[in-house]
């Protein structure tokens, strides 16, 4: 999952989140009770909790992808071969074991 991906997928949870709390909002006109509340606070919690997970994962897919990219930088500057390696993973992320 790349970073717009996650972006989006923020917004809406934001949007739907926004939505919930506007029609709840209007269909009440009472206040809301300290165990709803806690309850909203919770799930808020959870909700940063998710989107500060999948922004960990993302940076960790960018780090791993920086290391192979420096290995593969020093191995051309080595003047190794690196086309048949390339091809060779290429070949089995397509499923041509």
């Amino acid at each position: 999952m790349n970073h717009q991906d996650n972006l989006d997928r923020e917004r809406e949870v934001r949007e739907r989140i926004a939505a919930l709390m506007q029609a709840a909002g209007q269909a009440r006109t009472k206040q809301i009770t300290d165990q709803e509340l806690q309850k909203l606070k919770t799930a808020a919690n959870h909700l940063d909790q998710m989107l500060n997970d999948a922004e960990e994962a993302d940076r960790e897919a960018l780090r791993n992808a920086a290391a192979r990219l420096d290995r593969l930088l020093a191995d051309i500057g080595a003047r190794k071969n690196v086309a048949g390696d390339r091809k060779q993973r290429r070949d089995r992320k397509d499923g041509k074991d």
